[in-house]
């Protein structure tokens, strides 16, 4: 071990020692941001080794995430803008994308996944790929792991108003019967991660301070941890600092 990894070793276990005793979110969301500035950065022209890097992080965060008590993890993987990138990307990002849910889906892991986007506007294999992967992983009651692809805040809040719309509409409601009664649960409901509790942190890496559309409606009182490293640069000691944070914060809700 050299001196630098013996460093934060020992970082580490004060960072631990620190979150003894500290509330640990129930639900982490994570924008996997800065992998073409990371490939740019490490003088690869082709950026698709920055997103080759950034999934192999996957699974050490997810373990990371178990170990700390973590229950639901949302990964941020593809925007519904990044479907208009160049098709010489956007192609092998696809198949790194479906290589990422099949890993994640094989035998001897423990995660139960979960595809949250708008899949009609995936290529057929991919869109089939996830929902392969998901349909693997439906039994496992290990750590639950919702996948974005094709993810879009407004498009998932249009899609949710939609879906309650149709719903009511096969019910027999008119649109003056469900002005009436309708709520913020009504729409809940709807939402592709239906059923789960919403995210206590959401974890931005890259230094980037936005939430680019991520979670509009599931994020109103969430906390939000804003990491400069990017994505394959992502380490433990840097979870941990996410961790440490949410812990010293006091949760209001508005109050």
């Amino acid at each position: 071990m050299g001196l630098r990894d013996a460093v934060y070793s020992v970082y580490e276990r004060r960072l631990r020692a620190r979150l003894q005793g500290r509330p640990v979110p129930k639900h982490v969301a994570v924008m996997l941001d800065g992998n073409r500035r990371w490939a740019r950065a490490a003088g690869f022209t082709d950026v698709n080794h920055g997103h080759l890097e950034g999934a192999r992080r996957i699974n050490d965060l997810l373990q990371w995430c178990t170990e700390a008590g973590v229950e639901h993890v949302t990964l941020w993987l593809l925007s519904t803008d990044n479907l208009t990138r160049p098709d010489d990307e956007l192609q092998p990002l696809l198949s790194i994308i479906e290589g990422v849910a099949n890993e994640l889906a094989d035998d001897g892991q423990h995660w139960r996944l979960t595809v949250v986007g708008a899949l009609d506007l995936l290529p057929e294999r991919t869109s089939t790929a996830l929902k392969s992967a998901e349909e693997r992983t439906a039994n496992r009651d290990g750590l639950r792991v919702n996948i974005a692809v094709g993810y879009g805040g407004r498009r998932e809040i249009a899609d949710a108003v939609r879906s309650l719309l149709q719903e009511q509409a096969a019910a027999g409601t008119s649109i003056e019967e469900l002005a009436e009664v309708i709520d913020v649960e009504h729409i809940a409901d709807h939402l592709y991660t239906a059923g789960q509790p919403d995210p206590d942190l959401v974890i931005r890496t890259s230094g980037e301070q936005r939430l680019s559309g991520f979670l509009l409606w599931q994020s109103a009182h969430s906390e939000f941890y804003f990491c400069d490293a990017l994505w394959p640069d992502f380490r433990r000691v840097d979870f941990l600092r996410a961790l440490r944070d949410y812990g010293l914060r006091q949760r209001r809700y508005g109050s």
